[in-house]
C-alpha cells in the first residue's frame, strides 16, 4: 500500500475534539469513582488514589480514542509509548500537585478535578499532533483494502 498524506477536514477535526470530550467525560467519571472510592472506602492518601484512579482512566481512554476518535491502525505497542511518554511526565508533576495542594488544605475533589481539566486539554493536544499525527483515519484506509 502507497503511504499517501491523510488530509484531516475542519469537520473531521471538530468531530474528533467532540469525540475526545465525550470519551475523556467518561474516563473522568471513572478517575472520580475509583479515586472517590480508594479515597473514602480504602483512605489510600490522596496521591496514591489519584495515581490509580489516573491508571484506569488513561487505559480506558486510550483505547476508545484510539479506535473511535482518531480511528487509528497505529501500532498500539508504538502509540501506548507515546502515551507513557506523556504520562512519565504529566504523572510525577500532578501526583505532587495533587499531595501539596491537598497538604495546604485544598479540598481534593477540587483538586482533582482542576488537575483532570489540565489533563483533557494537553492531552488531546499531545494525542492529536504527537501520538497519531499521521496515523488518523489509517484504520478506516485498512478497511477499505482489506474490503477490495
Amino acid at each position: 500500500m502507497d503511504k499517501e498524506k491523510i488530509v484531516i477536514t475542519k469537520k473531521e477535526n471538530i468531530t474528533h475534539a467532540i469525540k475526545f470530550t465525550l470519551f475523556s467525560i467518561s474516563a473522568g467519571l471513572i478517575q472520580i469513582g475509583s479515586f472517590a472510592l480508594l479515597n473514602e472506602v480504602f483512605n489510600l492518601r490522596e496521591s496514591i488514589a489519584y495515581f490509580i484512579a489516573l491508571v484506569l482512566s488513561v487505559l480506558w481512554n486510550f483505547t476508545l480514542n484510539r479506535k473511535f476518535t482518531f480511528k487509528s491502525a497505529a501500532n498500539v505497542p508504538v502509540a501506548m509509548t507515546k502515551v507513557g511518554i506523556y504520562y512519565l511526565i504529566f504523572t510525577p508533576l500532578s501526583t505532587w500537585w495533587v499531595d501539596k495542594l491537598t497538604f495546604i488544605g485544598w479540598n481534593e475533589y477540587l483538586v482533582v478535578v482542576f488537575t483532570m481539566l489540565i489533563n483533557f486539554v494537553t492531552e488531546f493536544l499531545y494525542t492529536r499532533f504527537v501520538v497519531y499525527h499521521n496515523q488518523i483515519n489509517t484504520a478506516l484506509k485498512d478497511a477499505e483494502v482489506n474490503e477490495v
